[in-house]
């Protein structure tokens, strides 16, 4: 079969090399493995990070999220038949999508969403799981619950923070604030459903105290939180939630300490990497998900789509998420 690999980490992405094109034997399935003819990914900043530093002693095939159709299941699989259109975020402990076929547990898949063509449904997954995770799972957000409570994004814009915006905004009751530092961003952040958006490149205390908000019960920080850390230390509520996903080389949590502040660490790939106890956890979100969107309360968010999945179309793709660029998903189809 076609894949994508990458055979050397840290290769600048400009190098012919980074990534190529690469015939591999075509996998079987496992027991709980599903057997996915793959149509279309997305390319997600972990795959840079991953094509970076993670050295690799054989081919490494890339790739996370994917939609695909199931051509064969293993023999204790329930969920699945062959035939199923599915989508899913994989694992980063096991080959990835940028290759014709994927094998794949299948509690860690959906169904792709009815109303989705593949490109879009393709740019979901891994945004998708990583929000409903952070929101429900982690900072034990109730749906339906928490009117007069306030919730803080940290950027909204991005990925994983236009997705939690809606989650928050239409299966919640918090009021929303998204934060982004530019108009486009901002616009798009209020489109959809932030309360109030405001600008992570100011000072947040004065403009939440603008909005009549001295401070605020819940906040999620996505992306820099070593920069914002002691803004959020200030600005979080006594026995408020703080919840962040990225990798911050230090921060000093003594200083949630005086107002008995919890934190949660969301990793969307821990269970799939250690096979929780609760790892059809992920199938069921997207399920959910699936739903909301086949019934008009969530929307996807591809950016951009860059044609076939080739190595070529792959490293243009890693080189507009490493310039910090992008907007939205990138999307590729079809071999």
């Amino acid at each position: 079969m076609k894949a994508i690999v990458y055979t050397h980490a840290g290769l600048p992405i400009d190098d012919a090399n980074a990534l190529v094109e690469m015939d591999l034997p075509k996998p079987s399935p496992g027991p709980r493995d599903l057997l996915v003819a793959v149509r279309a990914v997305s390319v997600n900043p972990v795959d840079t990070k991953v094509r970076n530093k993670m050295a690799v002693t054989a081919p490494r095939v890339l790739g996370f999220d994917a939609v695909g159709t199931v051509a064969a299941v293993g023999s204790d699989v329930t969920l699945f038949k062959a035939g199923d259109e599915v989508y899913y975020a994989g694992s980063i402990v096991r080959p990835g999508s940028n290759a014709e076929f994927q094998l794949v547990d299948e509690r860690i898949v959906g169904h792709k969403p009815r109303t989705l063509d593949d490109a879009h449904a393709a740019a979901l997954p891994l945004t998708a799981l990583t929000a409903w995770e952070m929101l429900f799972d982690r900072m034990n957000i109730e749906e339906g619950g928490h009117d007069g409570e306030t919730l803080l994004v940290i950027g909204a814009g991005g990925g994983v923070g236009s997705i939690l915006v809606q989650l928050a905004r239409r299966l919640t009751k918090l009021k929303v604030i998204g934060t982004a530092s530019r108009d486009e961003t901002a616009s798009w952040v209020r489109e959809l459903g932030a309360h109030h958006v405001i600008d992570h490149s100011k000072p947040l205390e004065p403009q939440l105290q603008a909005l009549g908000i001295a401070n605020v019960d819940h906040i999620a920080s996505l992306t820099h939180t070593d920069d914002y850390f002691d803004q959020i230390a200030a600005i979080v509520k006594p026995q408020g939630r703080f919840g962040l996903i990225d990798d911050p080389k230090a921060i000093d949590v003594t200083k949630l300490k005086s107002k008995a502040v919890s934190l949660h660490w969301e990793s969307m790939f821990t269970r799939s990497t250690y096979e929780t106890p609760d790892i059809v956890r992920q199938h069921e979100i997207l399920e959910r998900v699936a739903a909301l969107i086949d019934d008009g309360t969530l929307r996807t968010i591809l950016g951009e789509h860059f044609g076939r999945i080739t190595a070529d179309n792959l490293r243009r793709a890693h080189q507009l998420i490493e310039s910090h660029k992008a907007k939205g998903k990138i999307v590729l189809e079809g071999f």
